[in-house]
């Protein structure tokens, strides 16, 4: 007899075949034959939920209060999406470094409803980044500012300055026309849509491979999810601002999402606590993705007094695990906000669990529970055991957004994707009794400072070309702040009287600002196991000795 099995309802978790399953209402998706890009999809969207395309404004300036209305924006679209068609053939890599501006979500969707990949990258990055991001992506064409193409290396590859009369001159291409749209690009949703860039465990910063499908399956669910909670007729417009950076996989689904909805985005070039403040007020912001850092600062800081945020309904909060006593005071001091919480990876195109409602908002510490279409084990690291709730171990994740692999790296795939697709996050995590997630620690080394993400390895090989230096290690260390500052233990060499100073200086010019060493401290000898691994939990417990 065939086995049977069952779903616990309370928690999703399944005895028999050891998995969680999403709680959420199975979400329908296009079949997975039908041609369809995200940009068709999210188009589709947008006309059924909004009538009012040539009054409601897609994209806002924060400090100009310029704007584009959908229909501008998508004028823009099919202006620029003319331009480039005859620069660009389909899966061609489009490699984009600029900081956020009216034009980065025109191109975005320019580039995807050509068939193209988009592949943006932190305007903060160091040359050696950008020389290795490039080297993954392999990209046909770069889109850069006049001040950043000194970083760029120099390859064959045309460049197109953002900020020049060519490409404004490209928005306004007379031969296109509203219609072009329509005859967007026949798209295989297996295709690649964005290289997204995402350091793992070896050091390395990787290149993850976004398809169609992957960001087709995320706005489905929030479309969904989204329509119970708008029969409130008189609820106002959703105005988002985005805080995360446009590169980032949250500033990028979140900027794809407003669209599909037919929302209203504030934009930032850099991003200014008061200037944030401000844009809230003037606005009337209803809604903004967050990191934790920021939900202390406005929990904490007087600033926020001066300025009338009551439009201000809920922060959506991820790249890592929000405090209870930040959360507790922050509705304090906002009672009327709700901090919807999540959890995902850039592999998992930045969604796989989250919080609804005012209900489920109240599990402190929690990730949510499963977002739509998603599963899930906790596999114990030593024995490859799936456990049951309430158990510790490495989470994994399967889903229609689970990455398709990381670009030019098959031995980094295989490790991460197993054949039946499951994704290892390198996450200790546990499931409660009621299906809710929380973060334990991370069995992968990386730090979150800020939601990004630094390797240890990448600092270490730095700190050991260091003449004077004979061995270091870096590790995470406490920051209410930031979440984690990345500090140096390091081994100074007979006679060497190297400062901290010093080296965090020379560190600081080799990496992105938000790779420094913020912390320093010598020691005699780095601890380490018979196989030569640094034991990073002695220096840790060390660390926290000290504070």
């Amino acid at each position: 007899m065939a086995e049977t099995t069952s779903i616990n309802p309370q928690n999703g978790f399944c005895p028999q075949t050891r998995t969680y399953h999403s709680l959420r209402p199975a979400v329908p998706l296009p079949p997975p034959s039908q041609p369809l890009s995200i940009f068709q999809y999210a188009l589709s969207l947008l006309h059924s939920s909004s009538s009012a395309l040539s009054t409601t404004p897609f994209l806002i300036e924060a400090a100009t209060a310029r704007h584009l209305t959908y229909s501008a924006f998508l004028r823009h679209v099919s202006s620029l999406s003319a331009s480039l068609k005859p620069l660009l053939s389909q899966n061609d890599v489009a490699f984009i470094l600029s900081p956020p501006s009216l034009h980065i979500p025109v191109l975005y969707f320019s580039l995807l409803s050509l068939g193209a990949v988009v592949s943006p990258s932190s305007p903060l990055s160091s040359p050696s980044d950008l020389s290795h991001q490039i080297s993954l992506s392999r990209p046909a064409i770069i889109f850069a500012t006049a001040d950043s193409t000194n970083k760029l290396p120099q390859i064959d590859v045309p460049i197109i300055i953002l900020d020049s009369p060519l490409f404004l001159s490209m928005l306004q291409c007379e031969s296109a026309s509203h219609s072009s749209l329509v005859a967007a690009a026949v798209v295989d949703q297996s295709a690649a849509a964005a290289i997204l860039y995402s350091s793992g465990t070896t050091g390395r910063v990787k290149g993850v491979v976004l398809t169609h499908r992957n960001l087709i399956a995320l706005v489905a669910g929030m479309y969904h999810n989204k329509l119970g909670e708008d029969e409130v007729e008189s609820a106002p417009h959703p105005v988002s601002i985005l805080t995360v950076p446009l590169f980032h996989v949250f500033g990028f689904f979140m900027l794809i999402r407003a669209a599909a909805l037919g929302e209203s985005v504030v934009l930032m070039e850099r991003f200014d606590f008061v200037k944030m403040l401000e844009a809230v007020e003037r606005y009337k912001v209803t809604y903004m993705p967050v990191t934790p850092p920021l939900v202390v600062a406005m929990a904490k800081s007087d600033l926020v007094d001066g300025f009338d945020v009551s439009s201000l309904q809920a922060l959506g909060c991820g790249g890592a695990p929000l405090g209870k006593e930040v959360s507790e005071r922050f509705r304090q001091k906002f009672p009327h906000v709700e901090i919807l919480q999540g959890y995902g990876l850039t592999e998992s195109t930045g969604g796989a669990t989250r919080t609804m409602g005012p209900d489920e908002a109240k599990r402190h510490g929690s990730a949510g529970r499963l977002s739509e279409n998603m599963e899930a084990k906790i596999v114990d690291p030593e024995t490859g055991e799936a456990l049951a709730p309430t158990q510790r171990g490495e989470l994994w994740l399967r889903g229609p957004s689970i990455m398709k692999g990381y670009a030019g790296d098959d031995a980094a795939t295989a490790a991460a994707l197993d054949s039946q697709g499951w994704l290892r996050t390198g996450d200790l995590c546990y499931f409660d009794q009621d299906g809710f997630l929380f973060i334990v620690d991370r069995l992968k080394e990386l730090i979150k400072y800020k939601a990004y993400q630094v390797p240890p390895a990448e600092l270490e090989h730095l700190l050991q070309s260091i003449p004077e230096i004979a061995d270091a290690a870096v590790v995470p260390y406490p920051d209410e702040e930031a979440g984690e500052i990345p500090m140096a233990y390091v081994v100074r060499k007979a006679g060497s009287n190297v400062s901290a100073a010093e080296i965090m200086d020379y560190i600081g010019k080799q990496v992105a600002p938000y790779k420094k060493i913020r912390r320093l401290a010598f020691i005699d000898s780095i601890p380490k196991s018979p196989a030569g691994k640094i034991l990073r939990r002695d220096l840790q417990r060390h660390a926290l000795s000290k504070l």
